[in-house]
């Protein structure tokens, strides 16, 4: 038996090796063009939900990584405001301790309320347009004294913090929730009442504190030294914890860059191409191409048609 041979089935056996060869041609010039293997997860056969899962990791870690940007510019201006209050705590023992050597105090009160400006102003700095220490109470300044005279016109010391209790947390990543925030209240209450009982004083029997120093005046100057020591300490102390949890900030940010490059070396060895591969096969697939066109080429000069002719 011999197997009949037709003009319309041999177009349609060239016909289909040309399609194939084409959309050979066509992956491979993908694949060299965007040097991946494919452009959605069908692509990947059985590694698509591997891979859409370590995208899903991927997005999380990136995200974790932007949000700890924004907290590390927190924490940096939180340092500089927390350094500033300390700086002033410190600067007021000075100035003290400097009236005392002297035994003068021509130019104390008006030293002192110039550093209390600069400590309320240090409690009032604002990061991203909002107050850094005023808890949950972002868009109200947290210190509402400006001078030392505030502190003695009537109200209690708390009276003068807008901040409620509120402190502001963040998640570093899956395993990670660090305190950021701190309270203008806890800052700057004991500052505040030691330079209170001294504006009291200067207002007192035994002030102001103007010129050469009374020996009342100097007992009891001397005896405030101690509590600014332990306001000074106290506000170093929390400098010290803003530093650890920019440390803590800092060494997470290391492990999700570690993360997030063996996250991209791992999808890559998935979707990134062979580059040598994907360039043998586009010229394997133009050959083809080119091959199979010939043969359609050809098998138009072979009709039956022609002999009869």
């Amino acid at each position: 038996m011999v197997s009949r041979i037709t003009t319309s089935g041999n177009y349609a056996s060239v016909l289909t090796n040309l399609m194939t060869a084409q959309q050979a041609q066509f992956d491979a010039n993908e694949r060299v063009s965007s040097q991946k293997n494919g452009s959605d997860l069908k692509a990947y056969a059985n590694k698509a939900e591997t891979l859409a899962a370590m995208r899903v990791v991927d997005r999380r870690t990136k995200a974790y990584q932007d949000q700890n940007g924004l907290i590390a510019d927190k924490l940096t201006n939180q340092d500089q405001a927390l350094n500033q209050v300390a700086d002033a705590a410190a600067q007021v023992r000075q100035t003290i301790a400097d009236a005392i050597a002297t035994d003068r105090a021509d130019t104390l009160m008006t030293d002192l309320n110039s550093l209390f400006k600069n400590a309320v102003q240090g409690m009032n700095t604002s990061y991203d347009g909002k107050y850094l220490f005023a808890g949950g109470q972002i868009n109200t300044p947290p210190v509402t004294a400006t001078t030392l005279a505030d502190l003695t016109a009537g109200p209690p010391v708390a009276s003068f913090f807008q901040n409620d209790n509120f402190k502001t947390q963040a998640k570093l990543d899956d395993s990670t929730t660090v305190t950021t925030g701190f309270l203008a209240s806890d800052i700057g209450t004991p500052l505040m009442n030691a330079l209170k009982a001294i504006q009291t004083y200067s207002q007192g029997p035994n002030g102001p504190f103007t010129g050469q120093l009374t020996d009342a005046q100097r007992t009891f100057l001397q005896g405030t030294l101690p509590g600014f020591d332990a306001v000074r300490s106290d506000l170093t102390l929390t400098t010290a914890q803003n530093g650890l949890i920019q440390k803590r900030v800092d060494d997470v940010a290391s492990t999700l860059v570690a993360r997030k490059d063996t996250l991209t070396v791992m999808i890559g060895g998935i979707t990134d191409a062979d580059m040598a591969k994907a360039a043998s096969d586009l010229a394997t697939a133009q050959v083809a191409v080119q091959a199979s066109a010939r043969v359609f080429q050809s098998l138009q000069n072979m009709s039956l048609l022609n002999f009869l002719q």
